[in-house]
């Protein structure tokens, strides 16, 4: 419920307002605490200030196994915990093992105790020294670097790497995990944004991006597992289409996300638009690949579509990071 409070003046210059005392209790706010103030845009976020801000949680993992295991640790290191406690009344090798697992995938993460019942895993990275923009550019060259690769190993029939690619897509939900944590920190509490030195919008931008990118490897990931399903090499004109596909695709990504660190707002406004026009020309190549696939046999046919779809979905995606860079570059109200 919003309470509203009189702004006083006292000593001449000094301006004063009372906060609710419900949410001071609720707080461990009283006479002699200590608050921070963060202002941003026309408003002023108030906190406690805290003396200890490593945040514990703990999380009952009696029946939790594999994936699902898997995605309890994951789920609360990405809500923001620097120390998870792990507990059952026994906790077994295969929960174990999941657990380990789970950390290694998570940047930062290390096991500080094991017990019989119990399993204590810490975050040693500083948040403050994280940078969401770092990692959205890591994220950028990687998943890329695997559509690229993706194509040119089904160009060239190499299992290996089309292997490799299936691999580095571990690198980019490691990163995805670390930008969507900072994110959900900058919602949590102001002081997150300020140490970034961004505004949370700004975090919210570049988490939108990363999701985009992190769906890019997944769609490189998916044409290396059918590079290895197919039998038979794909005609050189069809590979060709396909490389050209990627090239247009890859214009559109790089686009899309040059106009979203574009610091001048008309010149990312250009880019942006430039960059959602582009798919359009994808879309005539996706469907010139399409009457090529005519002349292959139906089953060949689906498969390779399935490529063509992927590399298409790429752009789309490229399309949706120059959307957030349009919606970065406008005027605020």
């Amino acid at each position: 419920m919003v309470e509203t409070r009189k702004v006083q003046v006292t000593g001449g210059s000094t301006y004063t307002v009372s906060i609710p005392k419900d949410w001071a209790n609720e707080n461990g706010v009283s006479a002699g605490s200590t608050v921070e103030f963060y202002p941003e845009g026309d408003s002023l976020f108030l906190t406690p200030k805290s003396e200890d801000e490593r945040t514990e949680g703990t999380l009952d993992i009696a029946g939790l196994e594999g994936d699902e295991l898997t995605r309890a640790v994951m789920t609360m290191y990405v809500s923001g915990f620097d120390i998870i406690a792990l507990e059952n009344s026994r906790i077994t090798n295969d929960q174990r093992r999941t657990i380990r697992q789970a950390t290694q995938s998570l940047v930062g993460l290390e096991v500080l105790e094991e017990t019989r019942d119990r399993v204590v895993i810490r975050d040693l990275l500083d948040s403050s020294e994280l940078s969401i923009h770092n990692a959205v550019t890591r994220m950028r060259l990687i998943a890329l670097s695997m559509l690229e690769d993706a194509v040119l190993a089904l160009a060239e029939r190499d299992e290996d790497m089309a292997r490799d690619v299936i691999q580095r897509d571990d690198d980019v939900d490691r990163l995805y995990m670390v930008v969507s944590r900072i994110f959900r920190a900058t919602l949590r509490t102001p002081k997150a944004a300020e140490e970034l030195g961004l505004p949370r919008e700004g975090c919210f931008d570049y988490h939108s991006c990363a999701r985009q990118l992190e769906r890019i490897a997944d769609h490189a990931t998916k044409i290396a597992h059918l590079t290895l399903s197919l039998e038979e090499p794909v005609p050189e004109d069809v590979a060709e289409a396909l490389e050209e596909l990627f090239a247009e695709a890859r214009k559109v990504v790089d686009a899309g996300m040059d106009a979203l660190f574009e610091e001048d707002n008309v010149e990312a406004t250009r880019m942006a638009n430039d960059a959602r026009e582009s798919v359009q020309v994808i879309d005539e190549r996706a469907r010139a690949i399409d009457e090529l696939l005519r002349e292959l046999d139906p089953a060949r046919a689906q498969m390779v579509g399935l490529i063509v779809d992927s590399v298409s979905r790429s752009a789309d995606y490229g399309g949706n990071i120059a959307e957030t860079a349009l919606q970065k570059a406008a005027p605020t109200p």
